[in-house]
């Protein structure tokens, strides 16, 4: 399984990506079961709110086809998807202008009588004062100081925000994938491992009942290999466990809690070419998680200018007409108000504002600095994998094979003793095992640089290191 490809593929199958990283994506041969290779490609299109066709598990499940059953059914990615929809709705609502409002007020109602008589006498200007009278008035509020501007940038970039978070989760959901679609691969190789390990088990207790038959060995012999034997079950056992265990946590991360699909098939034993550190240093920078908090500052700057222009008093201008019942007349009436900015002036507002810029440049630090630590370490430990993966494969495993088959052989012919050949075959299951481990830390580590970088390791997959195993070390799982 090339681990370094797998992002190179998920754009063609779930067009979601915002950015494009990775120019120099891999061939999509290489693509089957690489997951770099998918985030690659992932970062490599743009947005399509088209729902592609839902897959469904096969028989046998390629780590491309794992990524992409998560990525359409995960429901926490789903949850970031409408929130970063959401927010058009926000930046929709922030270039809005502000309602019109229509006042109606009646002032003493029900006096509508007409004026009778003398006009000018006492009685007639008493009636005059308390006859009912109709307004009707219409506000605009008018925004000045670019406050509605102001808004509209804030608002787009809290949905770039949101888009940056989401590219984030994908991508963590692509590592997530990886390394449990990982563990599944190395759980299958364990799996044989062990079964191959029970028949060598019993190809030793088979030698000793030979021999103790022939009166060559003790009886106590065949019972302590026999001890070894159920040793190897007992490891069976344990390993289809753990199989079964990863190939849930697999599934669950598509919502499915019973696994359906057959085999995992992928490489355990592919391999990256490594660039320099400096390279991935670059990379991890120009990564959605750092992006982000780039494009936080930016936001923070466009909220403490919205904060700024609301210093500017809004003008309020009114117009409408008074209604006389009792003379017949309307007069039109026309009003401008505008607040006096004595005491409030947004100062508080305006304070938090800028308070909150600064944080964001210091989470932006705090994020480099935590992405070259974590990097870093991923980076000097996958040096520290690929030389034990070596030794295990070049020296280890070459020679614990050979003096298990060379003792083994002895035995049989009385050159070498009991206890001689009991070690010499748990060395070798021992060994195995390490290897396997090996393997599967070595791509974890992987993923790990790759997930930090978004993106692959290397602009091709490595030249297959790992693919010399020597006899009796674990296999390669099969292809498609």
């Amino acid at each position: 399984m090339n681990f370094s490809a797998l992002f190179t593929v998920l754009r063609l199958s779930v067009p979601m990506g915002l950015l494009a990283l990775a120019p120099g994506c891999m061939p999509s041969a290489l693509a089957e079961n690489s997951f770099s290779g998918a985030v690659a490609d992932t970062y490599g299109s743009h947005p399509d709110y088209s729902s592609p066709p839902l897959l469904q598990e096969q028989k046998d499940l390629t780590l491309r086809d794992a990524a992409l059953l998560a990525l359409q059914r995960n429901p926490e990615l789903a949850a970031f998807e409408k929130e970063k929809r959401a927010l058009k709705g926000a930046t929709l609502q922030a270039g809005l202008l502000p309602n019109p409002e229509l006042s109606m007020n009646v002032e003493n109602i029900g006096n509508v009588q007409p004026l009778t008589g003398d006009i000018n006498s006492q009685k007639s200007v008493a009636q005059e004062v308390v006859q009912q009278m109709s307004t009707i008035r219409i506000y605009q509020l008018i925004e000045l100081g670019g406050k509605r501007a102001a808004r509209v940038a804030a608002a787009s970039l809290g949905e770039e925000l949101a888009a940056r978070d989401y590219e984030i989760r994908r991508v963590e959901l692509i590592a997530r994938v990886a390394n449990v679609f990982t563990e599944v691969l190395a759980g299958q190789e364990q799996l044989r491992l062990a079964e191959e390990s029970q028949d060598l088990a019993q190809r030793v207790v088979n030698s000793v009942a030979k021999r103790v038959q022939a009166g060559k060995v003790p009886p106590i012999e065949e019972t302590r290999v026999g001890v070894a034997l159920s040793t190897t079950r007992i490891a069976l056992v344990q390993a289809q466990r753990e199989l079964e265990s990863a190939r849930k946590r697999l599934a669950l991360l598509w919502g499915n809690a019973s696994p359906k699909f057959g085999r995992a098939l992928g490489d355990l034993e592919s391999s990256v070419t490594l660039p320099r550190f400096e390279e991935l240093v670059e990379r991890a920078l120009a990564s959605p998680m750092a992006l982000r908090s780039m494009k936080n500052i930016e936001q923070r700057k466009a909220l403490l200018d919205v904060e700024q222009t609301k210093r500017i008093p809004n003008l309020t201008v009114q117009a409408g007409a008074v209604h006389h019942a009792a003379l017949g007349g309307t007069t039109p009436v026309a009003a401008v108000i505008v607040p006096l900015p004595l005491f409030d002036r947004n100062q508080g507002n305006i304070l938090q504002a800028r308070q909150r810029v600064d944080k964001a440049v210091d989470e932006q630090a705090a994020t480099e600095l935590r992405l070259k630590t974590e990097l870093t370490q991923a980076y000097e430990a996958l040096s520290a994998a690929m030389n034990e993966i070596s030794m295990l494969r070049d020296e280890i495993l070459p020679g614990a094979t050979s003096a298990f088959e060379v003792t083994t052989r002895g035995y049989e012919l009385g050159r070498f003793g009991f206890l001689e050949m009991l070690d010499t075959q748990r060395t070798l299951f021992q060994n195995r095992v390490l290897y396997v481990r090996a393997l599967a830390n070595y791509q974890r580590l992987v993923n790990e640089i790759e997930r930090l970088i978004a993106g692959p390791v290397s602009g091709a997959p490595g030249a297959a290191a790992f693919n010399n195993g020597s006899k009796g070390t674990a296999s390669r799982s099969d292809h498609e």
